[in-house]
């Protein structure tokens, strides 16, 4: 470690969850991070953690990568239109999201539909939250929605740019199946991965995108497959389900029913690692700052999987889908974390038992790269223990 190095211990562990289907409980007590990215893992007695910068007493309460909402719709700073609200994102790091990615900026007010207005938004969007992370939450923006004449160029021309999302595939004029599918083709060509609506309108001046255009688009996401509001028929998302390889993304914003329907066959299908979570917020609903932890603990309780497997699909399974170096806890990884315990006087022995029952858990700190970004929650309930910052 270098004398201008900055680094991380995370000391007494009661819990350490990876973010890993495969190995979702980690037999660790100690983290230690050097310049925001995770350096070891392992009893604190073996690791090195002298001449620490910055030392959280976990205090035995849970440590988890930071969650990962996979489908929100920023417009600019921690502001939104839709609901005219402000430090909306803010809000969320209070519940315990670290990473947000954007599905489209549409409630631009004005968004441009032309061609080289729409490109320009996406590059603007995409620079404006690369340069600017309110409260530290990293914001993956710039997400061009999909309009009629677009060539292979424009796609270039974006990923040139820095691009690397696009938008709903649906919210725009492109809503056919195969115009959708070449245009994917180009994006993915170009590195830029996609995400297609599916169920009925969500907002006025939106449209019905079924099964058979979800298959035909190919998208590398099927955004919101309980739909954003309005869900499919049951036998359309479980054939999507069946049918397609691509991430299943189930969201606050949608049919409660129609993701348990969802997550079950991906169970049947014995393929959880396909499921991440997201709030598609805001919306018409508002937004909602617990709704990752609102999934979490309603796919655990509901969906019959253990807690520490729900928390993958915010965090660990996201992160794989989405190509991100966050999301799990392993050498090199971000240094973004959330430190959790049972909620005050919620029912259940340990904070796994407490979220199979429902509850959600208490925020007791957020670390994003490294960096201490908020303590106690003022939106989860309070948690039993809180971690805190020892001097040195």
């Amino acid at each position: 470690m270098s004398e201008h190095s900055n680094k991380l211990v995370i000391r007494n562990i009661g819990l350490l969850l990876s973010g890993k289907l495969e190995q979702p409980i980690l037999d660790a007590d100690c983290v230690v991070c050097i310049d925001g990215r995770i350096a070891e893992i392992g009893r604190e007695n073996e690791l090195d953690v002298d001449r620490a910068d910055t030392i959280v007493d976990a205090k035995g309460v849970t440590v988890a990568p930071g969650l990962i909402d996979s489908h929100v719709h920023p417009v600019i700073g921690d502001y939104t239109p839709r609901q005219q609200q402000l430090n909306w994102i803010d809000s969320c790091l209070h519940g315990g999201v670290t990473t947000m990615i954007s599905a489209g900026e549409v409630h631009v007010p004005g968004r441009p539909k032309d061609i080289v207005g729409l490109k320009a938004m996406a590059i603007a969007s995409q620079r404006c939250y690369e340069n600017f992370r309110p409260s530290g939450v990293k914001i993956l923006a710039g997400a061009p929605v999909l309009e009629e004449g677009m060539v292979e160029e424009d796609f270039k021309d974006l990923a040139d740019a820095g691009v690397t999302l696009l938008g709903e595939v649906g919210l725009g004029s492109v809503k056919t199946g195969e115009t959708a599918r070449q245009m994917v083709k180009w994006a993915r060509k170009y590195g830029i991965q996609s995400t297609i609506h599916t169920g009925g309108p969500s907002i006025p001046g939106s449209g019905l995108i079924d099964k058979d255009v979800v298959l035909a688009a190919d998208a590398d996401i099927i955004g919101h497959i309980n739909g954003g509001h309005t869900a499919l028929p049951d036998d359309q998302i479980v054939c999507l389900c069946e049918q397609c390889q691509r991430a299943i993304e189930l969201v606050h914003n949608g049919n409660e029913r129609s993701a348990l329907l969802a997550l079950r066959t991906a169970s049947e299908l014995n393929q959880l690692e396909r499921v991440i979570l997201g709030t598609d917020a805001p919306a018409g609903s508002g937004v909602q700052p617990l709704g990752i932890l609102r999934m979490i603990a309603m796919l655990s309780a509901l969906g019959d999987v253990p807690a520490e497997t729900a928390f993958c699909f915010a965090t660990g399974n996201t992160a794989r889908m989405r190509e991100l170096d966050s999301g799990i806890i392993e050498h090199d990884k971000a240094a973004d974390f959330i430190l959790i315990d049972r909620a005050q006087h919620a029912p259940g022995r340990t904070i796994l038992e407490s979220i199979r029952q429902g509850n959600l858990p208490g925020v007791g700190m957020t670390i994003i790269d490294g960096v201490v970004r908020s303590h106690r929650s003022r939106n989860t309930p309070p948690a039993t223990t809180l971690p805190e910052l020892v001097g040195l």
